[in-house]
């Protein structure tokens, strides 16, 4: 079962439920920490033996625009952007772009399945973010963001 089907929530596994538990809880953990600022972000992942390789996206997955970007970077954003079901247009052209030429496949082809998985995936958004807004961090405070 491909990562996407648990993450969207298209599976039932029993044996999967648990990655969809911890799928949901650290996009919800991800919007707390980022209310804190990136630096903050960073060094508190940091802290808690998170490797720098991965803590620091916490700085850097909403500057996609950034000529710095990383491959990686991208697919941060995106995903972050994904799960909530909020299409950009720009940070799409540009991950199709970087798999285009990673698997050779014509642009328009990558775009096509990309298009078909990514409306699949954002089929569930309103469930997710019902579920996030139903599970609030903090009395009084919202589930989390959108940033």
């Amino acid at each position: 079962m491909p990562l996407s089907a648990i993450a969207s929530g298209e599976t039932t596994d029993p044996p999967l439920r648990p990655l969809r538990a911890v799928h949901d809880v650290a996009a919800q953990l991800l919007d707390v920490v980022a209310g804190f600022g990136p630096a903050v972000d960073r060094e508190l992942l940091l802290a808690h033996g998170v490797p720098d390789r991965l803590a620091r996206f916490a700085g850097t997955h909403a500057s996609w625009q950034s000529p710095e970007a990383a491959v990686e970077d991208l697919l941060v954003s995106f995903a972050d952007k994904i799960w909530k079901n909020k299409r950009v247009t720009d940070l799409e052209d540009l991950v199709v772009a970087e798999l285009s030429r990673a698997c050779g496949r014509p642009v328009r082809e990558v775009f096509m399945e990309l298009d078909e998985a990514l409306t699949r995936i954002g089929d569930g958004a309103d469930r997710r973010l019902a579920w996030q807004a139903e599970h609030p961090v903090a009395p009084g405070r919202p589930g989390g963001g959108d940033r």
